[in-house]
């Protein structure tokens, strides 16, 4: 049976590494083999968990794994062919050996190849838990969307491209002085997108891939957060729970007393906002969370009574679908009745109210001008059209 996986991810600061390594720490103590790893290029595993580690799994004791994806590695194994033909290609155009090196690697290649250990992983029968700890939300989001415009070039210009080049390098090494990739080139790219689109897949598996969002009691981290939920659910990514990490605590003292009231606020506009996703809290430590006594007692506070490695929600609350000239948004409101609700559109934010609650959703960019035309309410679901101006 393929292994449970569970993607941290949210912006950087908020502490995901640290809430990472104490979810595997736990699932290793419940005797599960469980792996994590860490995809961001900023690697902190280490530092959380006090321990070297390696670019292989490496054993953390406690029946835990951990593994640094080394990124240069990946790349090494996955586009050697790529970089050496545009290496050549480049010196020829004047570019210096070391500027030609980093120039043939696209801006967040090195990240996906990382991604690709988690394909590794579920492939193999070695683990029961693989938790990952991905990059701060907007690279994240640009990687796991990425197979989807590669999936387009398999199916479009893959096809046809090996007759094409047959005919085109001669023509264009005499008229252009262009040396075409070979067949080596063609197939690496071509497998490189296979396995991308192999992993979206294995993304999209919510009965046993969930992402998890961290975040702060923080106003704008909140927001972050917010955009990126309707990204995960545009990209159809089951986000499971949502961890705010660092409240304050009753007894923080007079001077923090405000900011912990604000942080209540924003507390109860998270549950609101990402309702029925389960919020799970942690409380800002005395010490920085780092080393396996102080990752345990995270663990402890926020999965309370909670499994760290259950899907601990099995659906998409929220489903962005997108067409040619329409948009169709479908939130769950539980226990709203259709009196109850009044919408309001804002740009790109959709404002809906539930008697004295208020819920924000934040549409994509590309929609912020389209028109809100039509509403319906059903079985607990609330479905909105947009169109186009």
């Amino acid at each position: 049976m393929a292994p449970r996986t569970i993607l941290y991810t949210g912006k950087g600061g908020v502490g995901k590494t640290s809430v990472a390594a104490a979810t595997a720490r736990r699932c290793a103590a419940a005797g599960q083999r469980t792996i994590v790893l860490s995809t961001d290029p900023a690697h902190s595993l280490a530092d959380a968990l006090e321990q070297e580690i390696a670019g292989t799994p490496t054993d953390v004791g406690g029946g835990l794994f951990a593994q640094q994806v080394a990124a240069q590695a990946e790349m090494e194994r996955h586009w050697s062919a790529v970089q050496a033909w545009a290496g050549e290609l480049l010196r020829e155009r004047g570019a210096d050996r070391v500027s030609a090196e980093e120039l043939t690697v696209p801006p967040g290649m090195d990240e996906l190849f990382s991604l690709l250990q988690i394909k590794a992983h579920h492939e193999s029968d070695d683990w029961d838990v693989v938790i990952v700890d991905c990059a701060p939300t907007g690279e994240t989001l640009r990687l796991l969307s990425f197979p989807d415009v590669l999936r387009w070039w398999l199916a479009k210009v893959f096809p046809q491209q090996s007759r094409l080049m047959d005919a085109a390098r001669p023509l264009a090494r005499m008229v252009l002085d262009l040396r075409l990739p070979d067949d080596a080139v063609i197939e690496e790219v071509n497998r490189l997108v296979g396995n991308l689109i192999a992993m979206n897949e294995i993304l999209r598996d919510h009965e046993r891939v969930s992402i998890r969002l961290v975040t702060t009691p923080d106003r704008m981290v909140v927001d972050e957060a917010r955009r990126t939920f309707t990204y995960l659910n545009l990209y159809g990514f089951l986000t499971d729970a949502v961890v705010v990490n660092r409240v304050f605590p009753a007894e923080v003292g007079g001077y923090f007393g405000p900011w912990r009231e604000r942080q209540l606020e924003t507390l109860e506009e998270v549950r609101a906002a990402f309702a029925p996703v389960p919020v799970l809290t942690a409380p800002y430590f005395a010490a920085e969370v780092v080393g396996g006594d102080r990752l345990d007692e995270l663990a402890a506070a926020a999965f309370d009574g909670t499994d760290p490695s259950a899907l601990l929600l099995e659906r998409l609350t929220q489903e962005l679908v997108v067409g040619e000239r329409t948009a169709t948004l479908r939130l769950e409101l539980p226990f709203a009745q259709k009196g109850d609700i009044t919408l309001r559109k804002i740009g790109a934010e959709v404002i809906v109210r539930v008697d004295d609650h208020k819920r924000t959703v934040v549409l994509p960019g590309a929609l912020a001008g389209y028109r809100a035309t039509s509403a319906s309410f059903e079985d607990g679901a609330l479905e909105l059209r947009f169109d186009e101006p």
